[in-house]
C-alpha cells in the first residue's frame, strides 16, 4: 500500500541547521530507499522564500504502522529535524 507523508520541521531558530547537519545522511537513506522501491517519491516543502520546512514522500509499505517505523528510523526524524508528520493512505491516480 502507498502511504503519503507530510513532515514538518521545527519552527525553532536552529531549525535550518540541525537539517543541514544531517542532511546528507538522510538523503544517503532515502536513496537506498529509492533504489529497493520503497521511496516512490521524495522531497522538500519549501516555504515562499525557498527555505526547506518539512518533507513530502510517498512511501509503499504494509501498513500504517510500518510507514511509520520508516518515518521513525530516518535520520531526520531521530535527529530532531521532523517536529511531525502526518500520514495518508494514498492511492496513485497517474
Amino acid at each position: 500500500m502507498l502511504y503519503l507523508v507530510i513532515a514538518k520541521d521545527g519552527t525553532d531558530a536552529e531549525a535550518p541547521a540541525r537539517r543541514q547537519r544531517v542532511r546528507e545522511r538522510h538523503l544517503e537513506g532515502a536513496q537506498a530507499l529509492a533504489e529497493s522501491g520503497t521511496l516512490q517519491v521524495g522531497g522538500a516543502l519549501l516555504d515562499d522564500q525557498g527555505t526547506m520546512i518539512g518533507s513530502a514522500l510517498v512511501v509503499e509499505a504494509e501498513d500504517e504502522a510500518a510507514a511509520r517505523r520508516l518515518l521513525e528510523a530516518d535520520v531526520y526524524h531521530r535527529e530532531g529535524v521532523w517536529r511531525s508528520y502526518e500520514v495518508y493512505p494514498f492511492r496513485r491516480a497517474v
